[in-house]
């Protein structure tokens, strides 16, 4: 059975990519599957390079195909803040904080446009690469809504949905969302990479 490595040790993440990856006869293993990781220091300046400094160390260390991928909350009036900064915006990984100062730092913008980007790097042993992205375009609220979700899911609003992505179900969410997107990207573009 071939094997893949999720670059993560978020289990919500693997649980999806598990599922997804087992219609195609794929044992998936996680991070938390190998001794001896090391930490990666996100160092690109971008989603896609912070992604692929994830997969090129797994790479290294497993000799397996990889899978990582990258995340963050842009915000136009921000020039893109809190982008790569999105889990840290406040210092801490801590998503009250970081809401808190995402909405002082908008108090006199009008314009509240923002995107979810997600961008994924599959790395092949010989360091070969596919990478695709997914966004979700929506505004930021003056004030939380809901109660599902995490990080910045509260304030996200999502106009075609008349909902914040906090009150939304996990499935109308997943539908919807930038990694969802980007996980259909890869799946369309999978067979042909894995194959070349």
């Amino acid at each position: 059975m071939n094997e893949i490595v999720i670059a993560s040790r978020n289990q919500n993440k693997i649980k999806e990519y598990r599922k997804m990856f087992a219609e195609k006869g794929f044992n998936v293993k996680s991070t938390d599957d190998f001794l001896g990781i090391p930490t990666v220091k996100e160092t690109g300046k971008t989603f896609e390079e912070n992604a692929t400094l994830k997969a090129e160390a797994m790479v290294r260390h497993t000799k397996l195909p990889v899978i990582a991928d990258d995340s963050g909350l842009e915000v136009k009036s921000l020039n893109n803040e809190p982008g790569i900064y999105s889990a840290r915006y406040a210092g801490d990984h801590d998503d009250q904080a970081n809401n808190r100062k995402l909405l002082s730092q908008l108090s006199n913008f009008k314009n509240r446009d923002a995107k979810f980007v997600t961008w994924i790097v599959m790395m092949k042993p010989n360091f070969d690469k596919l990478v695709v992205h997914g966004e979700l375009n929506g505004e930021i609220l003056k004030s939380k809504r809901g109660r599902n979700g995490f990080g910045y899911d509260p304030l996200f609003y999502v106009s075609s949905k008349k909902k914040s992505l906090a009150e939304m179900t996990m499935s109308e969410k997943n539908s919807i969302s930038h990694r969802g997107r980007a996980l259909r990207k890869l799946l369309e573009k999978f067979d042909e990479f894995w194959d070349k």
